[in-house]
C-alpha cells in the first residue's frame, strides 16, 4: 500500500545572491543622491566675504579715487588723468622712484645669495649649529622700529661706529651714515638686508634638506671641491627656491618704508631726497590735509610697476626652467 502522495503547493524560491540596497540619501526611489548645489559656497563663504570685503572692494575704490580730487574730509569729483599727470611733473615722485628702484637693484642680490650661504654653514650637523641659527634669525622677530632704533644709535655722529672707527685712527671726522643722501640711502639698505637674511635662511633650509646627500657623495668622489659642490650640485639643487627669494625679495624692498622712516627720523632725508615710493604715499595720504587722490594714483602706479616686475621674473624663472 502506498503512503498517500502530499498534495502540491507554491514551491519555495531558491536562495539567490544579496542584491545590494539602494543607497540611503535625500534622492529617488532608485537610490540615487542629489547633491545640493551650493553646499560648496557654504564652506567657501567667510573666505570670499573676507576677500571681497577687505581686498577687492579696498582695491577697487583705490583705483577709483585715483581719478578724483578726494581728499581725507571729502569725497572728492571726478578729475580723469589730471592726478597722473601731476605725477609726471612731481619731482618727488621721480626721486621716490629712484630710491625705490636702487633699492631693489641692491638689496635683491644680497637677499638671494647670503642667506644661500649661511644656510649651508648652518645646514651641517654640529653643537653649536641651532646656537648660530637662532642668532641670524633673532632679527626676523624683532621690531622694525626698535631694529632702526637700534642702528640709529649704532651710525650716529657720536655712535659706536664712529667712535670705534675714531679710536682705530681710521677717520678724523665722523661719517654722516644718516645724514648724507646716500650714505642713509645704503645704510638703510645694509639694515635691511641685516634684518632679513634670516628669514631667507630658513626658506633656503628647507630647500637643502630635499636635495639627497648621494649627489654630495657622487661629486666627492668625482674630485669635486666644496666650491665645485656648491656650484654644481646645491644651487641647480635650489634655483626654484632662489628664484621665489628673488620674487619676495624684490617686492619687499620695492616697499620698503620702516628702515628708512626710522633711520632719517620722518623726514626722508635732508631735503626729502631719500624718499621711497611708500613714504610718498604715507606723506601724501595722511594727516587733516591729506590728498587722498594724488596719494591713491601714486598707489595705483606702484601697483602696475610691481605687477610688471613680477611678471617678468616670473618670465624669466619659467625660460630658465624650459631651457633646462
Amino acid at each position: 500500500m502506498t503512503s498517500p502522495v502530499a498534495p502540491a503547493g507554491p514551491r519555495r524560491a531558491e536562495p539567490g545572491p544579496a542584491r545590494p540596497r539602494a543607497a540611503l540619501g535625500r534622492g529617488s526611489r532608485s537610490g540615487r543622491t542629489h547633491h545640493w548645489w551650493a553646499a560648496p559656497w557654504l564652506f567657501l563663504a567667510v573666505g570670499l566675504v573676507v576677500t571681497v570685503v577687505f581686498v577687492l572692494f579696498p582695491f577697487l575704490n583705490t583705483v577709483v579715487l585715483s581719478f578724483t580730487d578726494a581728499t581725507m574730509v571729502r569725497g572728492g569729483r571726478f578729475t580723469g588723468l589730471d592726478n597722473y599727470s601731476r605725477l609726471a611733473d612731481d619731482p618727488r615722485f621721480w626721486t621716490a622712484l629712484l630710491n625705490s628702484s636702487l633699492y631693489v637693484v641692491c638689496v635683491v642680490p644680497f637677499m638671494v645669495v647670503l642667506p644661500l650661504l649661511l644656510a649651508c654653514l648652518v645646514s651641517r650637523p654640529g653643537r653649536l649649529i641651532g646656537v648660530f641659527r637662532s642668532a641670524y634669525y633673532t632679527p626676523v622677530v624683532m621690531s622694525a622700529v626698535v631694529v632702526g632704533l637700534i642702528w640709529t644709535n649704532l651710525l650716529d655722529s657720536r655712535g659706536l661706529v664712529n667712535e670705534l672707527l675714531s679710536s682705530l685712527r681710521l677717520i678724523s671726522t665722523p661719517i654722516p651714515f644718516i645724514a648724507d643722501r646716500w650714505l642713509l640711502l645704503f645704510s638703510a639698505m645694509f639694515v635691511t638686508v641685516w634684518t632679513g637674511v634670516g628669514y631667507y635662511m630658513v626658506i633656503y633650509l628647507a630647500a637643502l634638506a630635499h636635495i639627497p646627500a648621494t649627489l654630495y657623495d657622487a661629486a666627492s668622489v668625482d674630485g669635486a671641491g666644496p666650491v665645485r659642490r656648491f656650484l654644481s650640485v646645491t644651487v641647480p639643487g635650489v634655483r626654484s627656491t632662489m628664484a621665489l627669494v628673488g620674487v619676495l625679495s624684490s617686492v619687499a624692498a620695492f616697499r620698503v618704508f620702516s628702515e628708512i622712516y626710522v633711520l632719517s627720523g620722518n623726514t626722508g632725508g635732508t631735503g626729502g631726497k631719500d624718499m621711497t615710493m611708500t613714504m610718498l604715499i604715507q606723506r601724501e595720504g595722511t594727516g587733516l590735509s591729506a590728498d587722498t587722490g594724488y596719494a591713491t594714483a601714486i598707489s595705483v602706479v606702484m601697483f602696475v610697476i610691481t605687477l610688471a616686475m613680477l611678471l617678468v621674473q616670473l618670465r624669466l624663472q619659467r625660460g630658465d626652467g624650459d631651457a633646462e
